[in-house]
């Protein structure tokens, strides 16, 4: 087993620096929904015939938040792999958290490169 460093620690600066970057980037991702979703999602997922169907419905502004379009799939993930952060941070379980943090960010990237979320902010996500 390795030797403990600064580098591979979990620390309570480093999970509020990742609780932060995490915050932001879903912030920014909300504010970033692509309007030309569907289409991008039919063609990133490969999707076609199901959208075609009408299995996958364009992005509606209801209240409560649309959970038929694929962005809005993936910002509800993050927002939930988020959340998972704070409940198992609450918990005193440090590295789960931190775990929970990558997932959620993971999920913001993955949107961001599909192009669900219009973001050109290279800080917070794998953008070019």
């Amino acid at each position: 087993m390795g030797k403990a460093t600064q580098s591979n620690i979990v620390t309570d600066e480093r999970l509020a620096k990742y609780f932060d970057y995490t915050k932001r980037a879903l912030a920014e991702a909300s504010a970033a929904l692509n309007s030309n979703h569907v289409k991008i999602a039919a063609e990133f997922l490969d999707i076609s015939e199901f959208v075609n169907s009408g299995m996958i419905k364009k992005h509606s502004q209801k209240k409560g938040g649309c959970i038929d379009c694929m962005p809005c799939v993936f910002l509800d993930m993050a927002s939930r792999y988020y959340s998972d952060a704070h409940h198992f941070h609450s918990k005193g379980d440090v590295v789960t958290a931190f775990a929970a943090l990558n997932y959620a960010h993971g999920w913001l990237d993955a949107g961001a490169r599909a192009g669900f979320f219009l973001v050109k902010n290279n800080e917070l996500f794998v953008v070019d």
